[in-house]
């Protein structure tokens, strides 16, 4: 039934247009006759007459345009016989829950990342200025590899690479104020290498270049300026613990009890009950970091620490769930198997950093 046929029924007395063409049964005069019929005629078409035909059995609850003749009672059709039912299909089994990644893979390579972190941490400082380096370089590589494919956006990566790595190498050796020279410079020079280039789309490339630049090496020179203070590694130790923790801690109960979306518009797979485990998780292991791990400091503070890290690392994995729907894509990169590339694990870090190294200095000291 389309939607014609959920109109008014014609008037009385409206005859219709002919088919014989024009000039052809016109409408009689009167009230009967309405102008925006004669435009419009009604779409309906007259029913087929059938003959009928005499029903056996008596009366069924289907006798739908069915006529009494006199007697007998007359149906348009004959009767149908009953159709076989079909057999109904077996309900299918319920599916497991997938994490929708390889997770040998996964765990493997972040076992792999944990243990040249950790031995770089405790063994030579330089050497872990060193890979916060290369995967500074590196995530900047994806991203702005990523905005010139899908958005045609050419963030100049020349001058934000060496402006990067020497933000962290800046923020390690002169402290804070050394970070913030270093990211003026690294702007100035993101400007002045894109005039090299045709003005057009001169503005968006080194917006997205002076937002490059701020979101990936800045916030990484955070993690340097914890590695300054006498215990440095082990206020590093503590970053990378509480952030890691809050993610599995949102995962693991996500997973397993996730069912209030947190962010649908955003990330589909996170839920409310997953950030409820990421706050549990961060605030134990917060207490016990701060307790046994940071010279001065107590186990209330370590509470604080951790809730502040699981909202920070849940806002960074929504920001940069951002990007990438904006950007069309589901990882920034290939380059870590099961995690995607170095921007999808620096997601949760890099927001995280500042909070940490800011938290630390308040309850015990820039060391």
């Amino acid at each position: 039934m389309n939607d014609s046929s959920w109109g008014a029924p014609p008037r009385a007395g409206y005859w219709g247009p002919s088919d014989q063409g024009p000039g052809q049964g016109a409408t009689p005069a009167g009230p009967a006759y309405d102008a925006q019929d004669a435009l419009f005629p009604s779409e309906t078409q007259p029913m087929p007459i059938v003959p009928d035909v005499p029903v056996s059995g008596g009366d069924q609850d289907d006798d739908r345009g069915a006529t009494r003749m006199g007697g007998p009672l007359f149906r348009d059709e004959p009767p149908q016989e009953p159709m076989p039912s079909a057999p109904q299909p077996a309900p299918a089994a319920p599916q497991k829950k997938s994490a929708g990644r390889d997770l040998g893979a996964a765990i493997g390579v972040g076992v792999g990342l944990g243990a040249v972190i950790i031995a770089s941490l405790f063994i030579v400082k330089a050497v872990f200025i060193g890979v916060i380096a290369v995967a500074v370089v590196v995530g900047l590589w994806e991203l702005t590899s990523r905005l010139e494919e899908r958005k045609g956006i050419k963030a100049p990566l020349v001058p934000l690479a060496v402006g990067g790595a020497a933000m962290v190498v800046a923020g390690y050796v002169r402290g804070a104020e050394g970070a913030w020279v270093a990211m003026a410079l690294t702007a100035l020079a993101v400007l002045v290498w894109r005039m090299t280039e045709p003005p057009e789309g001169y503005l968006k490339d080194v917006t997205a270049g002076v937002f490059a630049a701020f979101y990936v090496p800045f916030l990484a020179t955070f993690v340097a300026l914890m590695l300054t203070a006498d215990d440095g590694p082990q206020r590093v130790l503590t970053f990378l613990l509480l952030t890691v923790v809050s993610d599995t801690g949102a995962y693991a109960i996500g997973w397993r009890f996730g069912k209030h979306k947190l962010a649908p518009r955003i990330s589909p797979g996170k839920t409310r009950e997953g950030l409820l485990g990421a706050v549990t998780f961060a605030m134990a292991a917060g207490a016990l970091c701060m307790q046994f791990l940071i010279e001065d400091g107590t186990w209330w503070q370590g509470l604080l620490i951790g809730f502040a890290v699981a909202a920070s690392a849940t806002l960074g994995d929504l920001g940069e769930s951002m990007i990438k729907r904006d950007l069309g894509i589901k990882d920034m990169g290939t380059l870590l198997p099961g995690h995607g590339g170095i921007m999808d694990r620096l997601d949760s870090l890099l927001p995280t950093a500042p909070v940490v190294w800011l938290l630390l200095v308040i309850f015990v000291g820039s060391g």
